[in-house]
C-alpha cells in the first residue's frame, strides 16, 4: 500500500540522514475527497510528524488532469480542512522545534547583526525564505555566509530560534584572505546526459 512504503521511505531518509528536515505540501478539498479521506491525511501527518508541511485548498488549474473534475468539494470545507491541517502541523513543528532547543547545530549567518539588532541566521533545517529565522547572540563580527556552530537556546513565533555562538566552524568567502581561496577548477570536456 502506498502508505505502508510512504512511511517506510520516511524512516529510511531519516535512518540515513540523522536529523534531516523532511517537508511536503499537500492540497485538501480535492474532487471527491471525503471527511474519511481527510482524516487518512491527519493521521499520517501525524503518525510520520514531518517538520513542516505547506497546506494548499483545491483549485481548478487549467492544463491539469484534474481541471475536468467535478470541483465538488464546498469552499468552506476546503478552508475549515486547511485551517485544521496547518493547526496539526503547527503543533507538530512546535514539538520537533522544542526538541531542538539546548542542542549544538550548525547555521548559516544571513545577515550581520548591529548595534540594535541581532545578527540573522538559518539552520541546518530552515530552508531560506520558508521556514523561519535563527536570531544569534555572540555574533556582532561575522559576515553574511560565515558556518557557525550555536546552540539553540529558545523556540520564538513557533518558527524562530534565538541561538548563542559557540564557534565559528568557516569564514564567508569575502573574509577569507585571497591566498587561502580554492579556485574550481575548469572543466576540459563537454559532455551531455542522456545520450
Amino acid at each position: 500500500e502506498r502508505r505502508t512504503r510512504q512511511r517506510e521511505k520516511i524512516r529510511q531518509i531519516r535512518d540515513a540522514v540523522p536529523g534531516v528536515a523532511i517537508r511536503t505540501t499537500v492540497i485538501v478539498g480535492f474532487p471527491g475527497e471525503t471527511e474519511s479521506d481527510f482524516q487518512e491525511l491527519c493521521d499520517f501527518l501525524e503518525e510520520n510528524r514531518l517538520e513542516r508541511v505547506g497546506v494548499f485548498t483545491f483549485s481548478r488549474q487549467e492544463g491539469t488532469r484534474a481541471y475536468e473534475l467535478a470541483d465538488d468539494v464546498p469552499d468552506d470545507v476546503k478552508r475549515e480542512r486547511q485551517e485544521r491541517v496547518m493547526e496539526l502541523q503547527r503543533l507538530i513543528t512546535a514539538d520537533r522545534y522544542e526538541a531542538l532547543v539546548g542542542q549544538m547545530h550548525r547555521a548559516i549567518v544571513d545577515r550581520a547583526g548591529t548595534p540594535d539588532e541581532r545578527a540573522q541566521a538559518r539552520l541546518e533545517i530552515q530552508a531560506d525564505d520558508i521556514d523561519g529565522v535563527t536570531w544569534l547572540d555572540g555574533a556582532e563580527e561575522l559576515t553574511p555566509g560565515t558556518i557557525v556552530q550555536v546552540r539553540a537556546d529558545s523556540v520564538v513565533d513557533d518558527y524562530d530560534f534565538t541561538a548563542t555562538v559557540q564557534a565559528v566552524v568557516t569564514r564567508s568567502v569575502s573574509e577569507t584572505p585571497r591566498l587561502h581561496r580554492r579556485s574550481l577548477p575548469l572543466a576540459t570536456t563537454v559532455g551531455s546526459f542522456g545520450r
